[in-house]
């Protein structure tokens, strides 16, 4: 075959890619692909399965009701993408989703994974809505393209230092976070309210997100008798830290913030889990607009619910309706919609301060009872 001909095929193959149009089709419907990202592998998957299924539930029931873009038929498909955690494989997955032409992301989970990939989706113009990164650092960056439905970690931070000092009376606090954005975050949140509410901080420790041995740091913190221990980080951390705190004899109250506020914690931590208090930003499932309804349909088809999941649905009909108020997927005019939200969702009412946050969120306090988390009290956040 002659250099020629080689040539003129390459052409005649390019023309061929023009001509199918710049959108994917099925079945004659324009293709809209949507993000996802979260952690799918490692300690963390269960609360990346989470968030993933509930942002599933949502396309799938928005394909199903029949969505239009322009008075055209449009189909939803969702890539989702596993970033394991950890903000190096964030920022990697975050720019293979901006290359493939996504219209929007719901993700990333961790602060600590949202905050290098929203730089990359801002960069690419690509509108992110995150379901449970709470770090205050994330819509502090000033771009436009991140927001959140869910409480920050300034709000949830104040409500459980707070808590600490004059609900549970603790004089001594101990911190203890992961290093991660959201751990770290959150206790430094939890110090700055346990101080301006009167109580002392006596130690103030950090590990990994990986690790599960904290004996040397608890023998440590025990010999300074603190009144209550709190944690920053996840459950695979914190399960075996509530574990080693009863080996040692600690009588000091455990407090951690919605990373250790799951099911799973329970099941890790087992007969330990005992008396343990951890908050969540939002309201209790069962106390939500739409939670009973969401709960049923969830478990059904993806069984228990770990945390995020209804945030994740919520999210992506805020992004869709975004769309459908501009008559458009293409996120350069699609993109303006979303901070005028005013989405009743499952989780409550959805809209946006000038950052990015959702607007009037609550954080609330959860206790281990007879081996079930049960709601002690509700807070409103103040904004």
């Amino acid at each position: 075959m002659t250099r020629f001909t080689l040539s003129f095929a390459a052409l005649a193959v390019a023309a061929l890619i023009a001509g199918c149009g710049d959108k994917p089709q099925q079945n004659g419907d324009q293709v809209v692909f949507i993000g996802q990202v979260s952690p799918l592998t490692g300690p963390q998957a269960h609360l990346g399965k989470d968030n993933e299924n509930g942002a599933r539930l949502a396309l799938d029931e928005i394909n199903a009701a029949g969505f239009t873009l322009g008075g055209k038929k449009v189909v939803l498909e969702m890539k989702s993408e596993d970033d394991a955690a950890d903000p190096k494989t964030a920022t990697t997955v975050a720019q293979k989703l901006v290359d493939e032409g996504v219209a929007g992301v719901i993700g990333h989970l961790n602060s600590g994974s949202t905050i290098p990939a929203s730089r990359i989706y801002s960069e690419g113009g690509i509108p992110q809505i995150s379901p449970s990164a709470t770090a205050v650092a994330y819509t502090a960056s000033g771009y436009k393209t991140a927001f959140r439905v869910m409480t920050n970690d300034a709000q949830q931070g104040s409500v459980l230092g707070n808590f600490a000092a004059t609900q549970l009376g603790a004089k001594k606090v101990a911190i203890i976070d992961d290093r991660t954005a959201y751990g770290q975050g959150l206790a430094d949140e939890v110090e700055k309210a346990a101080k301006a509410a009167g109580a002392e901080v006596v130690a103030r420790e950090y590990t990994s997100d990986r690790a599960t041995d904290f004996m040397a740091i608890l023998t440590s913190i025990k010999g300074k008798a603190p009144d209550l221990v709190f944690f920053g980080g996840m459950d695979p951390q914190a399960a075996p830290m509530a574990k080693q705190m009863k080996q040692l004899g600690m009588g000091a109250q455990f407090l951690s913030g919605d990373g250790t506020q799951t099911p799973k914690f329970i099941e890790l931590a087992g007969a330990d889990a005992e008396g343990v208090i951890a908050s969540n930003p939002g309201l209790p499932l069962d106390v939500m607009p739409g939670g009973a309804a969401f709960k049923t349909k969830f478990e059904a088809k993806y069984g228990k619910i770990q945390n995020y999941a209804p945030y994740a649905y919520d999210a992506m009909y805020v992004l869709t309706e975004a769309m459908k108020r501009a008559g458009s997927s293409d996120p350069a005019k699609y993109l303006a919609e979303l901070p005028k939200t005013d989405h009743q969702g499952v989780t409550g009412r959805v809209r946006f301060d000038a950052k990015g946050d959702i607007t009037g969120g609550a954080v609330t306090l959860y206790q281990v009872k007879d081996g079930k988390w049960v709601t002690l009290e509700t807070v409103s956040s103040p904004q």
